[in-house]
């Protein structure tokens, strides 16, 4: 007589999951990398602001990364003053273009040569740069600061320099827009034209005049030199 037994339970083994601690820890930081490194990327396909991250890698690796950083955003200030100029006047200015090292600059396309209106934008840059250096000069003094100081001290120069009257600089095209209303040309009288001529003259000198003073006021004396 036979007796029947079940047969016995097959064992069966649970294999632990795998311990991954370091992969999701890299996960967790390489994921907001790859993603700002994709908006960059992004970015950086623009010639705009490739300009930018070129330039102020070149100015960081002269200078330091706080100076570059720093004579990067004074660019940028004198540029958005010929920008917000551009579109207080109504017109549709692109953004600023960085060149590194040789500056930056802002493209009207499309617009018809006014002297008045040429003065007011090419004169704007300048202006806003040299409130920007202002701005370094007085709180460089309150908290004693020399790197703020040379960057006044620069900004102040670089505005300055702006103002020479050759072709491409501001300056430049100020003496072209002073030069058309002195003859009486553009779209005002010519009895108005010659009197907006005298306004570009004096603000423009006034200009150039208060930018070196800043930078008299901004200079610190090297020791080393």
């Amino acid at each position: 007589m036979s007796s029947l037994h079940p047969p016995p339970e097959e064992e069966t083994y649970e294999y632990p999951e795998p311990h991954r601690p370091r992969r999701q820890g890299l996960g967790r930081i390489l994921a907001p990398l790859l993603a700002v490194g994709a908006v960059l990327l992004k970015l950086a396909g623009s010639l705009k602001f490739l300009g930018v991250f070129i330039a102020l890698g070149g100015y960081a690796l002269i200078w330091g990364w706080k100076f570059g950083v720093g004579f990067v955003l004074l660019i940028l200030v004198h540029e958005l003053g010929h920008y917000v100029e551009a579109r207080r006047q109504g017109l549709k200015p692109q953004l600023p273009v960085f060149i590194p090292f040789l500056g930056a600059y802002v493209a009207l396309r499309d617009v018809p040569f006014d002297p008045w209106r040429n003065a007011l934008v090419s004169a704007a840059g300048p202006f806003a740069g040299g409130l920007a250096a202002l701005a370094c000069l007085l709180y460089g003094n309150a908290v004693d600061s020399r790197l703020l100081l040379a960057l006044a001290y620069s900004g102040f120069l670089l505005n300055l320099f702006n103002l020479i009257p050759i072709g491409f600089l501001d300056g430049g095209h100020i003496l072209r827009s002073w030069r058309v209303l002195r003859a009486g040309g553009g779209r005002a009288s010519s009895a108005d034209a010659r009197r907006l001529s005298g306004v570009v003259a004096a603000y423009s000198i006034g200009l150039a005049v208060a930018l070196a003073l800043g930078m008299v006021v901004a200079h610190v004396p090297q020791d080393r030199l």
